[in-house]
C-alpha cells in the first residue's frame, strides 16, 4: 500500500518469472481495506499461480530476495509496506517449518486472498480441508474490496 502500488506488483511478477519459476496466470488486481492496523492507506492485491521445480524454502528465498530488491521493511505487523509476496499453495503439500507454512495459515479467513484465488480457479482444494476456494470465499464476510483493474 506504499508508492506505485501496482507498479510494485508488475515488477514483482516480472523479477519472479524466470526458466525455474514459471508465471502461468493472474488474477484481477483487488484494492482492500487493511485488516489489524486499520490506519493506513487501502492494500492492491492479487494472486498468481506459478509452475515452478524449486522446493518450497527455495520458493521462499527466491520470494524474500524480491521483496527486498522492491524496498520491503519489515517495520509493523500488517503496516504499511511496498510488497508482500506469501506462498499460498504448493500444489497438494503441506508444510510446517519455522520458516514456512503452507497452506498459508490465515488465507482461509482472508477475501483479498480468497476472491482472487477464486477467480483464478474456484475448484482448487485447500488440502487441509478439502474445501474448494468458492466455498471458502463463500464464508467470508466484511472485508471490504473491489476490482481495481487487470493485472497484465
Amino acid at each position: 500500500n506504499m508508492g506505485d502500488r501496482e507498479a510494485f506488483l508488475r515488477s514483482a511478477l516480472d523479477k519472479l518469472d524466470s526458466p525455474e519459476l514459471q508465471l502461468r496466470k493472474t488474477s484481477n488486481l483487488y484494492e482492500t481495506e487493511p485488516i489489524g492496523f486499520r490506519e493506513q492507506g487501502w492494500f492492491l492485491n492479487m494472486a498468481a499461480e506459478f509452475e515452478t521445480d524449486l522446493f518450497p524454502k527455495q520458493l521462499l528465498r527466491r520470494i524474500q530476495r524480491v521483496e527486498l530488491q522492491l524496498g520491503r521493511k519489515r517495520l509493523l505487523v500488517n503496516g504499511p509496506r511496498t510488497i508482500d509476496i506469501d506462498v499460498l499453495l504448493y500444489g497438494n503439500s503441506v508444510i510446517r517449518t519455522n520458516e514456512l507454512e503452507v497452506p498459508h495459515p490465515r488465507f482461509r479467513e482472508r477475501r483479498f486472498v480468497l476472491e482472487p484465488l477464486a477467480e483464478l480457479n474456484p475448484g482448487l482444494r485447500d488440502p487441509v480441508t478439502g474445501r474448494t476456494m468458492a466455498e471458502l470465499l463463500a464464508q467470508v464476510s466484511g472485508q471490504k474490496l473491489h476490482v481495481a483493474g487487470t493485472s497484465r
